[in-house]
């Protein structure tokens, strides 16, 4: 019998380390994920590459070419990460279905739910959404349709996460698009006792009275190389 997704349930998963995949787009079945090995990327020292870097600090300065947003079309961006199109050499396939873009939608309702979007020219042009609880952040999808513009959204989100106090930046696997980025692996065991401690942690996603995103950034990078 299929469970039907509701707020709830998914925040009561995440709490225990599971998390829900569809088996299509088009597919009503839902299968849940624990993997024995937990990909993560560094809240801290996010490795950044320079061709990257030396554009989110043109953004910083003169808000070109892009502008990053939060929270602003967080379902235009789930429904995005969602495309597929083997002819544009897009995903073939994509594990989100209705229920799952319905109940993060309810999830960001709440609070739970982020994205960080990129615009060009008015025009959505690359974004992520994830799900945050306490000091948890789960990275859940991303995509682009402009070079560069979900990576420039990564960097703004770890930003924000380093900003905010938050621990653990879940990337559930490890993927080619993520090495860049210096992804890495824990133990699921481990996983669980860092998954222990960010739920303990009252951390607050987006504020009203924050620094705009290119100080955001800004603060970021200059921490990391005080830190390094």
């Amino acid at each position: 019998m299929q469970i039907v997704l509701t707020p709830e349930i998914l925040l009561e998963a995440y709490a225990q380390g599971l998390f829900p995949m569809a088996r299509s787009g088009h597919s009503p079945y839902i299968d849940w994920y624990c993997p024995k090995n937990r990909g993560q990327l560094s809240i801290t020292q996010l490795h950044i590459p320079k061709k990257l870097g030396r554009m989110v600090k043109k953004m910083e300065i003169s808000g070109a070419p892009y502008e990053i947003r939060i929270d602003t079309e967080f379902e235009s961006v789930m429904r995005n990460c969602a495309m597929t199109n083997e002819e544009e050499h897009m995903r073939k396939e994509t594990w989100i279905n209705e229920d799952i873009i319905k109940v993060f939608c309810k999830l960001h309702e709440m609070g739970y739910a982020h994205s960080v979007e990129c615009w060009q020219g008015g025009q959505l042009t690359g974004g992520l959404y994830g799900l945050a609880i306490g000091g948890l952040f789960c990275g859940e999808s991303m995509f682009s349709t402009a070079p560069n513009t979900s990576k420039a959204c990564l960097i703004h989100l770890v930003a924000r996460l380093w900003k905010k106090g938050y621990s653990v930046l879940d990337t559930q696997f490890v993927n080619d698009h993520l090495l860049q980025f210096g992804v890495y692996e824990v133990p699921y065991e481990s996983y669980l006792e860092q998954l222990e401690h960010a739920l303990r942690q009252d951390c607050t996603f987006k504020e009203d009275d924050e620094p705009s995103e290119p100080e955001l950034v800004r603060e970021y990078l200059e921490g990391r190389l005080k830190n390094s």
